[in-house]
């Protein structure tokens, strides 16, 4: 019976690759994450930006692998009401009169593109625009709005998202020093990759950081990989580590001829060497 030949994985352009999978799933990074109060207690809210979303969608995604579409939002409240607080002495500044309105959104997150296999995520936020001008209290709670529902929906792929912050505990979020070592190793990996080195130019980086003669990246020491997750590889070190993985490989040197090769090779010596005598 004749040898089953393996089927070739399906590359559909909305499967998450490897690599997609290990983003999604480390751990957030502590240095993201931002903080303010809620309301008018002192409990603090661990929240990320929504530049900073967007930035990991596009890491991870690619920029031309993701969509967002605002499919719903209505303006829920819109009322008179003063701006500012209640003078106290004379030095503070009065109050104003002005507008406040309340927007709520739906966005719909699609992961791929139309030909292949799509992911698609919807999320709900709301919005509020304070203002003694009634537009631009409105444009406000439109932007926020459509930027906390498109959170909510990215949210639901994974810790970079803010998944991990949903924890009380935040088990999950981590400060790169906190890393574990096989985490960190891939992450260095991937900040060298995005910082412009080829296959071969993170090789040579590698090998330039490791002990000589040692395999694999767990030899790097670690503060070396902080450093390549924190900061990205310089532009001139891409230059020269690409240039040295480009070199191609030095020629072996011929060794001399010994009497442990082969009794074929040994006999043509003896004759050799009865010649030259």
């Amino acid at each position: 019976m004749a040898p089953r030949t393996p089927e070739a994985p399906a590359t559909h352009p909305g499967r998450f690759t490897p690599e997609q999978v290990a983003a999604l799933t480390a751990p957030l990074d502590r240095a993201k994450v931002k903080q303010r109060s809620q309301g008018n207690s002192n409990r603090m809210l661990s929240y990320l930006e929504g530049w900073q979303v967007i930035a990991e969608a596009n890491r991870i995604f690619g920029f031309d692998g993701w969509q967002r579409e605002t499919i719903s939002e209505k303006c829920v409240a819109e009322r008179e009401r003063k701006i500012g607080y209640p003078p106290t002495k004379p030095t503070d500044k009065p109050q104003k009169d002005g507008w406040g309105v309340t927007y709520v959104c739906r966005v719909r997150i699609t992961v791929g593109h139309a030909m292949g296999a799509v992911v698609i995520r919807e999320g709900t936020g709301s919005g509020h625009g304070i203002d003694v001008d009634l537009g631009l209290a409105h444009e406000s709670a439109i932007k926020e709005a459509e930027t906390d529902a498109m959170k909510r929906a990215l949210m639901t792929f994974g810790n970079p998202f803010g998944l991990a912050l949903y924890d009380k505990e935040q088990r999950e979020v981590m400060s790169t020093d906190e890393l574990p070592a096989d985490l960190l190793q891939a992450n260095a990996i991937q900040a060298a990759k995005r910082s412009g080195l080829t296959g071969k130019g993170v090789e040579a980086l590698r090998q330039a950081l490791a002990p000589e003669g040692s395999i694999g990246w767990a030899n790097v020491p670690r503060h070396y990989l902080v450093k390549i997750v924190e900061e990205g590889v310089q532009p001139e070190y891409v230059t020269k580590y690409n240039a040295i993985g480009a070199e191609p490989a030095p020629e072996p040197e011929e060794e001399p001829a010994t009497w442990s090769q082969p009794v074929a090779d040994r006999a043509a010596m003896a004759e050799m060497a009865k010649g030259a005598a």
